[in-house]
C-alpha cells in the first residue's frame, strides 16, 4: 500500500506476501478506497486514497502499523510489510498474525537507528535467506553518507526481490500520491470498496476456505481460535477507539468479525449471512 502527499512528505507502502485474491477480502475490511495489484510471484501491493494521518493527526507510523496488524491477523496465514516515511524518519514494520510487529527505522538522512536483532528478525519472519539475504540485509544497519532514509527503502525493496517482490512501474516509495495512484490505474489496479459486512464476511470466510486452514473453520480448533480472537479483538478495539486510532481500531474489529464469523460459522453461518446489513451505516 502506497500513501503519500507529496515527495519527502509523510506516506507509505504496505505489501502483502500472497496474491491479490487473498489480499481483497482482508483489504475491504480497512473499509478504505484501496487499489490492489499484483507486485510480483505471492505479492500484492494496495494503494490507498486517502491520508487518514493527515485528516487525524496521527503519525504515520501508527496508522499503517495498524492497518499491517489488521491485515495480517485477517489474513492469519500471509505477513505484510509497512513501509513509512515523513519528513523526519523513514523505516518498516512487520506484522506476522499475532505476532508482535518488527520495526527498524532510519532517520532523514539515513543514519540507522535500529537494532541489528530486529532486522534479522525480519529477515527470519519473511523467510529471507539466512545467509545470503541477511547479508544483504546489514549494509542498510550501517552508517552510509551517500544514503538518505528513502534510498534505504528502496535498497530494502532491491533486496526483496530476491523474494519475486517486482512493484508495478511508477511505485517507489517517496513519490507523490498522484504520481503513484496514476502509476497503479496504468498498471489495471482494481479499485476496492466496501460493499458492506454481509458481503465482506462471505468472502473473507470464501477465501480462508481456500487456504490450508481452510479444514479448520468447523470443530473445536476453529472455535478455539475464534474466541482467541474475540478475547484480543475487544480490548484492542476499545483501545484504539479511546485513543482516536484509526488504525488499531481497526485492527480490533476485524479481530472481532473474524472471531464472531469463526464462532458462527459452523452452524450458523447461513442465518449470519442472512442477517448482515447490506452496508455500514
Amino acid at each position: 500500500m502506497i500513501v503519500t502527499s507529496g515527495t519527502r512528505s509523510a506516506g507509505a507502502l504496505l505489501l502483502c506476501r500472497a496474491e491479490p485474491p487473498a489480499v481483497r477480502p482482508p483489504a475491504q475490511l480497512l473499509r478504505e478506497q484501496l487499489l490492489l495489484a499484483p507486485a510480483g510471484p505471492d505479492w500484492s501491493v494496495l494503494v490507498p486514497e486517502g491520508k487518514p494521518w493527515l485528516d487525524d493527526g496521527e503519525p504515520v507510523e501508527r496508522v499503517v502499523t495498524g492497518w499491517a496488524t489488521a491485515l495480517a491477523v485477517g489474513a492469519a496465514t500471509w505477513p505484510v510489510l509497512a513501509l513509512w516515511w515523513d519528513t523526519d524518519r523513514a523505516g518498516l514494520t512487520l506484522a506476522a498474525g499475532f505476532r508482535r510487529t518488527v520495526g527498524y527505522t532510519w532517520l532523514a538522512d539515513g543514519t540507522p537507528v535500529g537494532e541489528d536483532e530486529a532486522m534479522r528478525t525480519f529477515a527470519a519472519r519473511l523467510a529471507l535467506d539466512p545467509v545470503l539475504d541477511v547479508q544483504a540485509l546489514e549494509p542498510l544497519t550501517r552508517p552510509d553518507p551517500d544514503a538518505d532514509a528513502h534510498a534505504r527503502l528502496v535498497g530494502l525493496v532491491a533486496v526483496l526481490a530476491r523474494t519475486g517482490l517486482a512493484l508495478p512501474a511508477g511505485l517507489t516509495p517517496g513519490d507523490s500520491a498522484d504520481r503513484l495512484r496514476s502509476a497503479a490505474r496504468a498498471q489495471g489496479a482494481e479499485l476496492l470498496e466496501w460493499s458492506g459486512w454481509r458481503d465482506a464476511v462471505r468472502a473473507e470466510l470464501d477465501a480462508v476456505e481456500d487456504t490450508r486452514i481452510g479444514p479448520y473453520l468447523r470443530g473445536p480448533r476453529a472455535r478455539v481460535i475464534a474466541a482467541a480472537q474475540l478475547v484480543a479483538g475487544l480490548p484492542l478495539l476499545a483501545w484504539g477507539i479511546g485513543r482516536r486510532s484509526g488504525g488499531w481500531a481497526t485492527a480490533g474489529a476485524l479481530l472481532v468479525v473474524h472471531g464472531a464469523a469463526g464462532l458462527a460459522y459452523d452452524r450458523l453461518y447461513d442465518r449470519l449471512y442472512d442477517h448482515l446489513p447490506e452496508a455500514a451505516p
